[in-house]
């Protein structure tokens, strides 16, 4: 599969058994996650937060579209790479005349949503599964994506003044973040104060001190590299520097764990051991430890009821925490049970943690 229009004929394809399989007659696909899987890295995003966008994918089997309205068709024809899909476009403010094409269109079947209304009915498990199963050709886009996340973060702290607000850290990263093209969907910064705290630090108008953690879910194309780093201005004392390498030492059991066929739960379960050996048997309950990623910053959270196997071609993001110390970066399974971290920039400080090179906090003047 060399070309984009390759990857979307295959997914189209999927989407076709999925039909087949259920009975329907058509696929809305509104949200920006199945929205960029389904156009191979096509985006329908104009308010960063939301879930859904300004258009969507509407599949039957004999034609694929992109419904829209006429305010974002033009830029989604310049700007957005879907010539493999026909356009439909209706008035901004007549919503129905979309609703009454669809209807026409599907032949008033059975359809299939991602975000299914009353009248729709949700996915089945098998597209599901194909959406967290990346090709080769979504690796590579997410090898890119990660390279740039990487480097944005380490622009950014490398900047830092113990004198900067976490605001200004954060604005600092999400510039860095803009200015590679990728969408900062996430930026975390907590500083000296702030960081044993909270696990989900929004960032302040407080200043930063003597360390500060910055945390990115960067989307390009669709996909999200998510990454944690952290820096000090002197020396870290002998106790965070213990934090951080007993946080290290636990994920190192995940990624060990993380195999082909392992099923997350199982995965939690090492990590909940893993920080009860090291003295710390409530952390698991504290924060919760990540799991697999790709289109949606956390596709599946590992918890002890999902029993979702790991698969070659999934990407996975742990991230192990304890007051003032986190790991995190992400990561793609490969058919031989190697893992390949996507956000590894070598300008980065790292150590080597049983055959991963892992970040460990950059000490600044």
């Amino acid at each position: 599969m060399t070309t984009l229009s390759e990857e979307v004929a295959y997914k189209l394809a999927r989407m076709h058994e999925a039909l087949h399989e259920t009975g329907a007659t058509a696929i809305r696909l509104r949200g920006t996650d199945w929205f960029a899987w389904a156009t191979a890295g096509a985006s329908n995003s104009v308010l960063l937060a939301a879930e859904t966008g300004i258009a969507e994918v509407f599949v039957t089997l004999e034609t694929a579209w992109i419904l829209t309205d006429e305010i974002e068709a033009q830029r989604l024809i310049d700007e957005q790479r879907i010539d493999d899909f026909q356009l439909h476009i209706t008035p901004w403010a007549e919503v129905a005349k979309r609703e009454a094409f669809v209807r026409e269109a599907s032949n008033k079947g059975k359809i299939l949503s991602d975000r299914p209304t009353l009248n729709e009915s949700t996915l089945p498990a098998a597209l599901l599964h194909h959406k967290r199963i990346l090709l080769p050709s979504e690796i590579d886009r997410y090898r890119r994506v990660g390279r740039l996340a990487s480097e944005a973060m380490t622009e950014a702290m490398s900047q830092a003044q113990p004198t900067w607000t976490e605001s200004e850290l954060a604005g600092a990263g999400a510039a860095a973040m803009w200015s590679r093209g990728l969408h900062p969907a996430l930026t975390l910064v907590a500083g000296e104060r702030r960081l044993p705290l909270y696990r989900h630090p929004l960032p302040t108008q407080e200043a930063i001190g003597r360390v500060a953690m910055m945390v990115f879910c960067a989307r390009g194309a669709g996909l999200y590299a998510n990454l944690t780093r952290f820096i000090h201005f002197g020396s870290l004392s002998s106790e965070q520097g213990k934090l951080h390498e007993q946080v290290r030492e636990i994920e190192a059991v995940a990624l060990h764990q993380s195999q082909p066929d392992t099923q997350l739960n199982s995965v939690y379960q090492s990590i909940a051991q893993a920080y009860q050996q090291h003295g710390f048997p409530q952390a698991i309950r504290e924060h919760h430890q990540g799991g697999t990623t790709g289109y949606l910053a956390r596709e599946v959270v590992a918890n002890p009821e999902t029993n979702d196997p790991l698969m070659s071609g999934m990407a996975i993001a742990w991230n192990p925490s304890l007051p003032g110390a986190k790991m995190e970066d992400t990561f793609v399974l490969q058919a031989d049970g190697t893992l390949e971290n996507l956000t590894f920039d070598p300008n980065w400080i790292s150590v080597n943690v049983e055959g991963h090179d892992r970040p460990i906090p950059l000490e600044l003047d």
